[in-house]
């Protein structure tokens, strides 16, 4: 595990190819649902993915696990408002890569009340991802799974997958305190 925690904290800063992501999320164990449930801090993996910056450009904090049918995948901001991932526009921001363009972030989260929500947005379960069974965050109302893999005690590798794209990356770090959701 302390390889897998020293590369992601390498990646977090210089990005990775998306290869090399792949084969290191597959060396990884799977995370049972019932783990993920809390709030969760988040992080991109740039693997030069069409989507990579987009989140941080949105001001991207984490997600909040609260239960199976209960899940914010979308927090934002320092007060970590929920965004509703279905009112985003995927198709255009993957053919425009709004992130790219100067003044991108500002203009982004200026946009955020039009996204912004109370209701979760997301359901977590179990799925079979890459021979292994293990937890998988489903959008309600978009073509995206998440699935998650322990690289270290509060540290999570997660792959997106959107459809007709290659797999995005990014981590999750168990917000400090959070003890919901740990093995005992």
């Amino acid at each position: 595990m302390r390889d897998a925690e020293r590369w992601i904290l390498d990646v977090e800063r210089a990005g990775t190819e998306a290869g090399r992501a792949l084969a290191v999320f597959d060396g990884l164990e799977a995370v049972a649902p019932d783990e993920m449930i809390g709030r969760w801090d988040g992080r991109g993996i740039h693997t030069g993915h069409p989507l990579d910056g987009l989140l941080e450009a949105a001001d991207w904090r984490g997600k909040a696990f609260l239960g199976p049918d209960l899940v914010h995948p979308l927090l934002v901001g320092q007060g970590g408002a929920s965004l509703d991932a279905g009112r985003i526009p995927l198709g255009l921001a993957l053919r425009l890569r709004p992130q790219r363009w100067p003044g991108a972030g500002a203009a982004i989260r200026a946009c955020r009340p039009l996204f912004a929500t109370a209701r979760p947005t997301a359901r977590l379960r179990e799925m079979r991802h890459r021979g292994r069974l293990g937890a998988a965050m489903i959008y309600d109302r978009q073509p995206i799974i998440d699935h998650f893999r322990r690289a270290g005690p509060d540290l999570l590798l997660g792959l997106m997958e959107l459809r007709g794209t290659p797999p995005l990356f990014f981590t999750l770090r168990r917000r400090a305190g959070d003890k919901s959701g740990r093995r005992p």
